[in-house]
């Protein structure tokens, strides 16, 4: 290759060149350059030679110190990402990529170094507008709350794409609510759900802070935005815009904060508009183009889904909280085995449930219980369950067997009802703790399925848990429950709650239940103040679920509310019992109910005595309602038969029926008791 083939080629290099080249000394000063070597533009040879870029205000320490390597090592660096501010342009960032080898003569003697420079700002951009894409599919939309998924907008956009970001809400997205689709008309009102600034920019007005309400004025970009679902981009906003001088607040805040361009994005998602996202330059930001109005879109697109799942997820969970409240008691009735109190704290749409019950015989059934999940399918399956698990103590069923046909119940509702692939909606099951309390035995029957056991509290002042056999959750496993009978003096107290309020193992309730039972006025004081006491002691600082607690201080019926004979095997009992039950309703001055209850009486003896083999037992209860119960060792179930004209028998239970209020049938470990209810004034 000839010398002038060699000096056309570096007559091309330093005079029409595709890239920047610099040549630098060992002292990294500049010897020669090009006129496509970044920051040497508009200068003579003879203002650059000699200086290094440094002091041309190109490169940093990161730069020099790559130079400076490949000076001593002789080792080439190619593709070195410089991303600053270059003071000879202006300030404005641009990104370069400095490739450098060591210059050495034909003795190997070091000359210096060559460098190229390649200005890649609009490359970078183009990636770094990609990446930002990228992030914003990760990083928003990490919860179903509508304040963080705008905050995770303004999170991602500022220092990638904007210097400064601002996110407003339609007060009604955050009540799970939004206007009908299309464009809004101006004025509207948003609440600030989300902001950010880079801190170079540090006057920010108020009605940016996060919680603030503000307006969008009409003739505003952000108006215009709103009116046609449009995005706006403003590249230079002057203080003399039109729209600026209508209004001197933003005017006041673009001057203050300092910013020269804006995007204003309407948030919205499937044609429902949510917001207002605007994004602003500051200084040493270049202004936005069509390209960042394009990203601003992409990346506001994808927050409007979050927030609108957001918002449909806070709708849903409105209605499960209504909902909850609508199928749980907001009141206990009052009945005279136990004097009742809960609090009930509805922290999440769950499936917790309560309820006091009463039964034949004066007795009341406690219910607690608690469906796994959340939302809405777990609240109106909780409602199921409840009206179940009424209707089943209805019929005195015993607790173990209750809960077996509520476990079926729940298996039925779990195969109706699978959970939904890529859906909160769990695999069914729930727990159950039912509690059957006789104020005439003062017995105590409990049966449960995985619930917490309840905690008792005696008139002494001990305290315990009681020992129920835990049976599997309802819809799990298989069904199978084991009944707990205790005495109970009168005074006690049964402690129901659900697994919330447990902290680590039984155990460790137990001081708390003892600090709030011991508090004066100790067990004989208010029992809602009690139940309050006790959900403040055991309810953990950040529950993260429903927690309820609820009391019953037992009582009793004593001997002047009772009476009890056993009647022998004979057609003459019959007689015998309404002669007793007339002299009792004298000595309780109730002889307006002396013919229905003779009649009630006769006719239940008469029955026992024709469908059973031993004596019978004939029980009065003087409660709110007058009761008349009795019992035999035959299990077969009474029928009411609707007798004919001409026939001889079978209206016995048809006359019982006539003249109760109530009756019904239920088992007992000997046979079957028929009871009957009159309504007392």
């Amino acid at each position: 290759m000839d010398s002038g083939f060699d000096a056309a080629v570096l007559h091309a290099l330093f005079t029409q060149p595709p890239i920047g080249l610099h040549v630098l000394d060992p002292e990294l000063r500049i010897v020669r350059f090009n006129s496509a070597a970044p920051g040497v533009h508009g200068l003579d040879l003879s203002d650059a030679v000699g200086r290094t870029w440094r002091e041309l205000g190109f490169g940093a320490d990161d730069v020099e110190s790559m130079l400076r390597t490949v000076l001593e090592t002789g080792e080439a660096v190619t593709d070195f990402r410089y991303r600053g501010r270059l003071a000879v342009l202006g300030g404005v960032e641009k990104v370069l990529s400095v490739s450098a080898c060591r210059l050495q003569d034909a003795e190997g003697r070091t000359l210096g170094v060559a460098g190229t420079v390649v200005d890649i700002t609009g490359p970078d951009r183009a990636e770094q507008r990609l990446k930002l894409l990228y992030r914003a599919g990760e990083r928003i939309g990490s919860s179903l709350d509508v304040f963080r998924t705008a905050q995770e907008l303004a999170d991602v956009a500022v220092g990638e794409l904007a210097d400064l970001v601002s996110v407003g809400v339609l007060d009604a997205v955050l009540q799970g609510e939004a206007p009908h689709p299309g464009p809004l008309v101006d004025p509207v009102t948003v609440r600030q759900a989300g902001f950010r600034a880079v801190e170079a920019i540090t006057a920010v007005p108020t009605f940016y802070e996060v919680g603030n309400v503000r307006v969008i004025l009409r003739g505003s970009p952000y108006a215009q935005a709103l009116s046609d679902l449009r995005p706006r981009l403003v590249r230079q906003l002057k203080a003399d815009d039109p729209w600026l001088v209508r209004h001197p607040v933003h005017a006041e805040m673009a001057r203050k904060a300092g910013v020269h361009s804006l995007i204003a994005v309407p948030l919205a998602a499937r044609g429902v508009v949510l917001g207002m996202a605007t994004f602003y330059r500051g200084p040493g930001s270049p202004p936005f183009g069509d390209a960042d109005l394009g990203v601003a879109t992409d990346v506001v697109a994808r927050a409007a889904v979050c927030v609108d799942n957001a918002r449909r997820y806070t709708r849903e969970r409105t209605l499960a909280r209504l909902t909850q409240r609508a199928l749980v008691p907001d009141r206990l009735p009052s009945y005279t085995a136990a004097e009742t109190a809960y609090t009930f704290l509805p922290l999440t749409s769950s499936g917790v449930w309560y309820d006091v019950i009463p039964l034949s015989g004066a007795r009341i059934a406690l219910v607690a219980g608690d469906v796994s999940g959340h939302g809405l399918f777990t609240v109106t399956t909780m409602g199921r369950l409840r009206t179940a698990t009424s209707a089943l103590a209805a019929i005195d069923l015993q607790a173990d067997e209750l809960l077996e046909r509520l476990h079926a119940l729940t298996e039925q509702l779990a195969r109706e009802h699978p959970p939904v692939e890529n859906s909160d909606q769990s695999e069914l099951t729930a727990t159950c703790l039912f509690v059957i309390y006789d104020p005439v035995t003062r017995t105590c029957t409990l049966s449960r399925a995985g619930h917490p056991a309840p905690v008792l509290a005696l008139p002494d002042g001990s305290i315990h848990v009681i020992d129920v056999p835990a049976g599997p959750n309802l819809g799990r496993g298989v069904a199978s429950y084991r009944s707990t009978s205790v005495d109970l003096p009168e005074g006690s107290i049964l402690t129901l709650h659900n697994a919330e309020l447990l902290q680590d193992t039984d155990q460790d309730r137990l001081p708390a239940f003892q600090t709030a039972f011991s508090t004066p006025p100790g067990l004989t004081g208010s029992l809602q103040d009690m139940c309050d006491t006790l959900m403040t002691s055991l309810l953990p600082d950040n529950p993260a679920d429903d927690a309820l607690l609820l009391l019953a201080r037992t009582r009793s019926l004593g001997p002047d509310q009772v009476a009890s004979w056993t009647l022998p095997h004979e057609p003459e009992s019959a007689a015998a019992a309404r002669r007793l039950v007339a002299g009792q309703l004298t000595d309780w001055d109730l002889d307006d109910f002396t013919f229905s209850t003779e009649l009630i009486a006769s006719e239940l003896v008469t029955n026992a005595v024709r469908y059973s083999t031993g004596p019978a037992e004939l029980r009065l209860i003087n409660d709110r309602a007058l009761i008349c119960e009795v019992s035999d060792n035959s299990n077969a179930a009474p029928q009411l038969r609707h007798a004919e004209d001409d026939d001889e028998g079978g209206r016995g239970l048809y006359l019982v029926a006539q003249l109760a209020q109530h009756w019904g049938a239920r088992r007992t470990g000997r046979g079957k008791t028929i009871w009957t209810e009159q309504a007392l004034p």
